[in-house]
């Protein structure tokens, strides 16, 4: 009796460990795949490219954060406001032809130009403007033009 238990025994621990090494084969095989990546190249590697890759990505975004940083000093300097008044100087001309136009940037630093248009000639003429201010006095079309393009944002 005791032999036919053994022999039971026996048969059940060899059919556990035909299950077992059928098992183990599924997770080597799960493992191995794993290890090899999609595109046959082993984990290892795919994730010393991908770490590559991040590292480059976050230099490029260093590059590109420090270009923005340019770019908006260089903005700040350009002309970004502008007014334009056109009017007529002179009683005996017509059409406006004339005009005060004024270019500021960020700072309200800039320029007002003015152009009076005659029969026989033409001037124009250019004042400086310092923080939305003139050293030289303006007329009522050229401060018509800095308020303009103080205005606008």
């Amino acid at each position: 009796m005791i032999v036919v238990l053994l022999t039971a025994l026996t048969f059940v621990l060899v059919v556990w460990v035909f299950l077992l090494q059928f098992r183990t084969e599924q997770v080597l095989r799960h493992y191995r795949a794993l290890m090899r990546g999609a595109s046959g190249e082993n984990l290892e590697t795919a994730l010393a490219q991908l770490l590559q890759r991040v590292d480059q990505t976050g230099a490029r975004v260093d590059n590109l954060t420090d270009l923005c940083q340019r770019l908006e000093v260089a903005f700040s300097r350009s002309v970004q406001r502008v007014g334009l008044v056109r009017y007529n100087p002179f009683p005996d001309m017509g059409g406006d032809q004339s005009f005060a136009i004024a270019l500021l940037d960020a700072n309200g630093d800039g320029i007002v130009l003015s152009s009076l248009y005659g029969r026989s000639e033409m001037r124009v003429y250019a004042k400086a403007i310092k923080k939305g201010l003139s050293s030289y006095p303006l007329s009522a079309e050229e401060k018509q033009a800095l308020q303009q393009a103080q205005m606008t944002v």
